[in-house]
């Protein structure tokens, strides 16, 4: 009688066992989003930007006539989560340090704050737009005293609230 209550006591505890083993759990499955209620938003939150590139054709140019300010002409790509560069509204802020070299936090004091450019209107933000680079273009002037490296820093203030920013370093004309 105890050998059977010691193999029926096994049995119920590999049930339990193999039952409840390594298995992940299911999730339930996204619901499919129908554009009659509005729900399409969650489709297109995917394709919201969650990262800033200063693309490497960022440049300081120096002034055709001595009467100017030198130009800092500023690319920026927007990056969705797939990778892919975006077009989107936002409002950019650039902001120009100077380079400390061999500091462990090389943004120095800062040396110029434009205002903010709003790109929420359609028209503005296809005027920034250059579609063959899939990237902003803002040509922004550019009075600097010193003749040194500076770290540009961008940052984007986009729709879903989500701010976004990277820097960039900008050597001096030779």
């Amino acid at each position: 009688m105890k050998a059977i209550a010691v193999v029926l006591w096994i049995f119920v505890l590999g049930f339990v066992l193999v039952e409840t083993g390594c298995e992940q759990a299911s999730t339930p499955a996204e619901p499919t989003p129908n554009p009659a209620d509005g729900s399409d938003a969650l489709v297109y939150a995917r394709y919201a930007p969650v990262k800033i590139d200063i693309m490497p054709l960022t440049e300081l140019t120096g002034p055709s006539d001595p009467q100017e300010d030198a130009l800092l002409n500023v690319y920026v790509s927007l990056l969705d989560v797939f990778g892919s560069q975006i077009k989107s509204p936002g409002v950019f802020r650039f902001e120009l340090y100077e380079y400390v070299q061999r500091s462990a936090e090389p943004k120095g004091k800062r040396a110029v704050i434009w205002p903010d450019i709003d790109l929420t209107n359609a028209a503005k933000n296809n005027e920034h737009w250059r579609d063959f680079l899939r990237a902003y273009q803002f040509n922004l002037p550019c009075e600097l005293q010193k003749k040194q490296d500076h770290i540009l820093e961008v940052t984007c203030r986009c729709p879903n609230g989500r701010r976004l920013s990277a820097e960039f370093i900008v050597r001096q004309p030779k």
